[in-house]
């Protein structure tokens, strides 16, 4: 009887163990993930798990990605200057110095320190509630590390002041508020860069007081230049005036009776010596010369 040579049994092992490799690969594709930081992000790269704790693995600067890893998960924070406007308006808006109702805003602009990007992740905001959201991790830490200095050291800054004075101020009084809230935040990972006042705005009744007041000192303004130049008309008729009389006076000295007659024997030449000339006839007196003087015809 000839032994039958019998081969290994794949094709019932593929049925057996083939769909357990096909969900298996499902699982560890589903499982796993590439997460990536993009530019100008730091990201937060933690390890889940099934059972146990979530673990932090490290850090990573943008543009990047650990590559394909199970249950990988990161959380990006933007570490570029992030902007935020307090407002100060309505039932928000302060009493000055001599109790006028001002509004305002101030606007911060701060950026989380890159060598303490762990620290800030870890204790100034809560990944849990704001996953893969940049904003959200920003305003969260905002929110509850530096609002409310923010709008506590703005008030005190600007109730030091007169109303109408804090336009005028605000320079000074935005370099005293980023002063104080860069102290506040030593040492911690939020680095301030700059806090400005700006848009503020007074009640309807003071604005048009001002602007009342305004166009009244223009009238003014524009009166007293009108009067300047009236001053200026005046000595200038004046000296002119003078001028003329000065003229006069010489011309009066120079006027004889010996310098007529001679301009006029001058005036006789050149009209002897013309080609176009008319006979004309002239009183003369002794010798033959021109009479000049007043001369009463009415008698």
């Amino acid at each position: 009887m000839q032994n039958e040579q019998r081969s290994f049994p794949w094709k019932a092992v593929g049925i057996v163990f083939g769909p357990v490799f096909v969900l298996a690969f499902f699982v560890w594709l589903i499982g796993t993930s590439n997460p990536k930081t993009d530019a100008g992000y730091v990201g937060y790269l933690t390890r889940g798990a099934i059972f146990g704790q979530t673990t932090f693995v490290g850090l990573q600067d943008g543009p990047t990605s650990p590559g394909r890893g199970w249950l990988l998960h990161v959380y990006n924070a933007s570490i570029t200057p992030y902007s935020t406007a307090e407002n100060f308006v309505g039932d928000t808006s302060i009493l000055s110095k001599d109790n006028m109702q001002v509004a305002f805003n101030v606007h911060v602009v701060w950026k989380i320190d890159k060598a303490k990007a762990r620290e800030f992740f870890e204790k100034y905001t809560t990944l849990g509630d704001t996953r893969n959201t940049n904003q959200g991790l920003l305003k969260t830490a905002y929110d509850d590390y530096l609002k409310e200095n923010v709008r506590t050291i703005s008030r005190q800054e600007v109730q030091k002041y007169n109303g109408l004075e804090i336009k005028d101020k605000s320079d000074v009084i935005s370099g005293v508020i980023q002063d104080r809230v860069k102290k506040y935040a030593e040492g911690t990972p939020f680095v301030i860069l700059s806090a400005v006042v700006g848009n503020v705005q007074y009640p309807a009744e003071v604005t048009a007081a001002v602007a009342l007041k305004m166009k009244t000192t223009q009238d003014l303004e524009r009166k007293k230049t009108e009067i300047e130049i009236e001053k200026m008309e005046k000595e200038k008729r004046i000296v002119q005036a003078e001028g003329i009389a000065r003229a006069m006076e010489i011309i009066q000295v120079k006027l004889t009776n010996q310098y007529l007659q001679h301009e006029a024997i001058e005036a006789q030449k050149l009209m002897v010596g013309s080609q176009n000339h008319t006979t004309i006839y002239i009183p003369v007196g002794p010798m033959g010369v021109p009479i000049v003087g007043n001369m009463n015809l009415g008698k």
